[in-house]
This record gives C-alpha cells, sequence and structure tokens, in this order.
C-alpha cells in the first residue's frame, strides 16, 4: 500500500510538472505578442486546460492499456515509468529546451516494462500500439503542424495584402485570444489524459495484486478490477494538477518558444495556435497521445518560413529537434535502469 501511495503522488508531481513545463505549449504565443499579459495568459491556459482534461479519456486508454502488456506491469514499474519522465522534463526544462512529456512518459514506461520482464521486447505492443499512436505521429505530427502552419499564414497574407498593418493587428489581437484558449482546451485534451492512464493502471494493477484488499470501505474506489474506464475522480484529479502547474509558469521554455524561434505578431500567433489546436484537437478524439510542444513549435516554424526561411533561427530549432529524437531512447534506457535498480521494492 505504501508503495501505490508513493506512485500516486509521483504521478501527481509528474502532472504537474507536466503543466509548468508545457505552459509555453498553450501561451508563448499570445505572451509574446503582447495581446495578454503573462498573467493572464496564465489564467487563460490554467481554466481551458481544465476544461481540456475533463473532455474524454480516449489518450488515457490508449496509455493505460495500449502500449505494454499489463501483465508485467507492476507498482514499481509505473514508479520507473513516471521517475523517468519527471528527469528528462526537470533536465530539458532546466536547458530551455521545449520537448515532449508524452513521449517521455511513454519511453520511461516501455523501458520499465522491459526490466520487469526481463528484457523480453515481446511485452512492447509495437505494431499495435508504439508505431500507429507514438511513431508514426512523432514523425507525422511536427511535419503536419510545420506544412499547416505555413499554409494558413501564407492564405492569411493574401487575404489580407491590402488591410492596413494597424488594422490586421487589431483584428488578431481579439482573434489570438480566441485561438489561445482553444490550443490551451486542445492541450489539456490530450497531455492530462496521459497522467490519467497512468493512475488508472496502477490501481488496476494494485487491485489485481491484491494490495488494495484490505482498505476501508469508503476506500473501495481505489478498486478498479479492469481498464474500461477512467474514474472520474482521476479525471479530476489530473485536470486540478495540471492546472496548478500551468499557473506556476514555465519562462524558460516561454522564451524560447515566443521569442527566440521566430519574431511573431498577433497574426502569426493566431495561425501558430489554430494550426497546432485544429491538429491535436483530431489526436485527441482518436486517442492518439501526440506532443502538444512539437506541434506548436513546428506550427511556429511553418508559420516563420512563410515569411522568409531566414526568419527562422535554425540553429535553436536545431537543438529542439535533437532533444525530440532524443527523448525516447533516453528515457526507455532511464525507465530500464530504474526498473533494474529498484526491482523487488
Amino acid at each position: 500500500m505504501t508503495l501505490l501511495v508513493l506512485v500516486l503522488l509521483t504521478a501527481v508531481a509528474f502532472e504537474y510538472i507536466n503543466g509548468f513545463h508545457d505552459t509555453a505549449n498553450a501561451i508563448a504565443t499570445v505572451v509574446s505578442t503582447k495581446v495578454l499579459t503573462p498573467r493572464m495568459a496564465i489564467l487563460l491556459a490554467c481554466v481551458f486546460n481544465l476544461v481540456g482534461a475533463l473532455s474524454g479519456t480516449a489518450v488515457a486508454s490508449t496509455i493505460g492499456k495500449g502500449m505494454v502488456d499489463t501483465h508485467v506491469v507492476t507498482m514499481t514499474t509505473v514508479l520507473c515509468a513516471l521517475l523517468a519522465a519527471i528527469i528528462w522534463n526537470l533536465f530539458t526544462w532546466l536547458l530551455g529546451i521545449p520537448s515532449s512529456s508524452t513521449h517521455a512518459l511513454i519511453g520511461g514506461l516501455c523501458g520499465a516494462a522491459l526490466a520487469a520482464s526481463g528484457g523480453n521486447w515481446n511485452v512492447l505492443y509495437w505494431s499495435t500500439g508504439l508505431w500507429p499512436k507514438v511513431v508514426l505521429p512523432l514523425i507525422l505530427s511536427p511535419i503536419l503542424g510545420f506544412v499547416f502552419g505555413a499554409i494558413l499564414m501564407f492564405t492569411l497574407t493574401q487575404i489580407l495584402r491590402k488591410t492596413r498593418p494597424r488594422t490586421v493587428t487589431s483584428i488578431f489581437g481579439k482573434a489570438q485570444i480566441a485561438s489561445a484558449a482553444f490550443m490551451g482546451w486542445s492541450h489539456g485534451s490530450n497531455d492530462a489524459q496521459k497522467t490519467m492512464g497512468i493512475i488508472t493502471l496502477a490501481l488496476v494493477t494494485a487491485t489485481h495484486k491484491g494490495v488494495l484488499n484490505d482498505v476501508p470501505a469508503w476506500a473501495s474506489f481505489l478498486r478498479i478490477q479492469e481498464f474500461t474506464t477512467v474514474p472520474f475522480w482521476v479525471i479530476l484529479l489530473c485536470a486540478l494538477t495540471m492546472a496548478a502547474g500551468t499557473a506556476a509558469g514555465g519562462w524558460r521554455i516561454i522564451k524560447t518558444m515566443g521569442h527566440k524561434m521566430v519574431k511573431l505578431l498577433p497574426i502569426h500567433g493566431f495561425a501558430a495556435e489554430t494550426t497546432a489546436g485544429a491538429i491535436i484537437f483530431g489526436a485527441s478524439h482518436y486517442g492518439i497521445p501526440v506532443s502538444t510542444t512539437h506541434v506548436i513549435a513546428t506550427s511556429i516554424m511553418g508559420v516563420g518560413a512563410s515569411k522568409r526561411l531566414s526568419a527562422v533561427k535554425w540553429g535553436l530549432v536545431g537543438r529542439i529537434v535533437w532533444a525530440w529524437v532524443l527523448t525516447l531512447p533516453v528515457t526507455c534506457l532511464l525507465g530500464y535502469l530504474l526498473g533494474r535498480a529498484l526491482a523487488g521494492i
């Protein structure tokens, strides 16, 4: 029971870190364009992250039962997955590099499951889970973000080419508030669900292992026999925790996303947020745990490149892409090493 409590506390810590680590996904552009103050932008992100987190559980089901064979999962497996993701998130946050909490958690879970199975690669659901719902979206979603961000920005530029710049800024200063809210909602609908899936997986595992046999009647809600849905209290816990993390901000990454990659005006912020929000919304609907970081970052790049390729600071982009490439293998290795080190606790 002590280990289960530790797992739940670690899951909450991960969700909190996810909140401030990925705050930039929802608000970097609206802050950098000065449409909203940082305080107002964080409040907007908090509210819509919360609403988005309450909007469904398809992504949670994918994380909880679609990535690895749940028969090899133990409390230690879940703990190691979370610790691996937290370590990587904090490391990249300190560097100010926007990396993927999604892939950090999935990588950690795969590594920890491999450790629990004694290195049996068959416990990873490659053809039905990891390839179609992790690796393929990892490749496609940034491409879609870049291409559609560029297309939308080019289209807006052509439509408004005879409109006075001051008028364009005034229109999209208001429109960007709506696009930032949409981005915040989409972010919550995808990112918060990942921790919901991990917590539910931990509770199902604890139930099957008999850890919860002696809990008092008032705590019977902890027992979950099968992963068919996510308990409402888990949904609410994750939503509120992500909102609290969002409120803490994430200024290192906000500076990178909103100021260092491309110089943005309100119309650019609107195009990037609308593009990213639409892609993430579609992924959430189909239960695909995409990286909101990858999608918004490449949407910003696409918007900048639509002006001219030199508008994007490609040296910084290269550092970001390397972090994306390394996230899955590094967290998988971390999860495996932690699983081996903590085996038997």
